[in-house]
């Protein structure tokens, strides 16, 4: 039986904006086996200087990130798209074991199959050394960015 994860290519700037705002309340959920549930068996991943392939090395991959990323608030904007791809920038917050915060910024390249799970993640990402002051993602981590946050534009990052 095929999996699928709906909004399915082709995509329009509306399914693909879809498919990025519910990608961003799974990170943000921070459970890596639902997030793993996106994602082809096979998919491939590069993140920053880390290359894997399937399921069980994201979640494992993602269990090691939020292990040391405490405090975790991503946010996801769409930048471009294509029939069965989606690219996108973003941005999270978060502080290391010691308290240090950052922000870290990156863009990502999605490609899709037919059933719309993605088959490959090509991550590029940098990091910010942030004061707790500087802040700008503050909302409640128990349930996804709500609605009335202001997005990557509008917060000028």
């Amino acid at each position: 039986m095929s999996e699928t994860r709906p909004p399915l290519p082709p995509f329009t700037r509306g399914t693909a904006i879809r498919k990025v705002r519910a990608a961003e309340d799974a990170w943000n959920g921070r459970d890596p086996e639902r997030v793993s549930l996106a994602y082809t068996l096979d998919s491939r991943w590069r993140n920053r200087a880390e290359i894997f392939e399937g399921r069980p090395a994201i979640v494992a991959f993602l269990t090691r990130k939020w292990q040391r990323e405490h405090e975790y608030r991503l946010i996801k904007e769409i930048w471009a798209h294509g029939d069965d791809r989606i690219a996108v920038r973003f941005a999270y917050e978060f502080h290391d074991g010691a308290g240090s915060w950052f922000r870290a910024y990156g863009n990502e390249n999605w490609e899709f199959d037919a059933d719309g799970l993605m088959r490959v993640r090509h991550a590029s990402i940098n990091d910010l050394a942030i004061r707790e002051s500087d802040r700008v993602f503050r909302w409640d981590r128990s349930g996804p960015r709500p609605a009335d946050h202001p997005g990557l534009t509008e917060l000028g990052l």
